[in-house]
């Protein structure tokens, strides 16, 4: 990890720039803490640059309460080379969005699955670099991005110990078995009239999570319209699991 620029926010949250190897990435630190802060990993659907204002807010409002949270881009997102296939594979999907049809499995496993098996071993790199800052201790939770990457790392990463996902993406059924071995603490976004997302499936996977204990907070509203009290809700959900 090779930290590329730093800035002090207004409200005292020291901001760093990094690179992990080819990969971009921000690290937002608390103004002042008195041991290593708890770490919560900023999931994103891609485009640092563009998704910026809302991820530095949700890291201000996460440093507020004590927590560092971080964040990398995505493969093929951003400056990032870009993937053919996963190119083709979304543009059918936008097509079959806009003409109102059923979106084939196939074409989720195309554009899905190849994601995560390349960002999962990233973000399994980044947490590796961020826990070795003397100022960053565990335990460590993941928060929104693309669900299907969220899922995965909640199987394969024993040191994340709380997820807090966003039902807002296309998740392959062939993942709904993953979803069965998740046991950490959940709790689950679904906007009711995402119009990009189906809310059935949403509902079948929320079902499918094997966690003991999983909630599922369901709001009126379109993709971006998650209401702003959510904000404190995922904080409470997290100090009871992380501090």
């Amino acid at each position: 990890m090779r930290f590329t620029s730093e800035q002090r926010l207004d409200d005292g949250v020291l901001e760093r720039e990094f690179t992990l190897g080819e990969i971009p990435g921000i690290l937002w630190t608390p103004a002042s803490a008195s041991a290593p802060a708890p770490l919560i990993l900023l999931g994103h659907p891609g485009g640092l640059r563009k998704m910026y204002p809302r991820l530095v807010a949700r890291a201000r409002h996460s440093a507020a309460e004590g927590f560092a949270a971080a964040t990398i881009e995505l493969p093929g997102s951003g400056d990032r080379p870009r993937s053919a296939a996963a190119e083709e594979a979304r543009a059918d999907l936008h097509r079959a969005l806009e003409a109102g049809e059923p979106v084939d499995d196939e074409i989720v496993d195309r554009l899905v699955l190849p994601l995560v098996e390349k960002a999962v071993p990233e973000w399994r790199a980044a947490l590796d670099a961020l826990l070795s800052l003397p100022e960053i201790g565990g335990p460590v939770g993941y928060a929104g991005g693309v669900i299907a990457i969220g899922l995965r790392l909640a199987v394969v990463e024993p040191r994340i110990s709380a997820a807090l996902l966003f039902a807002g993406s296309f998740v392959p059924r062939t993942m709904f078995e993953e979803a069965r071995q998740v046991t950490i603490p959940l709790q689950v976004l679904l906007q009711w009239d995402d119009e990009g997302n189906d809310r059935q499936l949403a509902l079948d996977l929320f079902d499918a999570f094997g966690s003991k204990e999983k909630t599922l907070h369901a709001n009126m509203g379109g993709h971006t319209g998650v209401p702003q009290f959510e904000g404190d809700a995922g904080n409470r959900f997290f100090a009871r699991h992380l501090k």
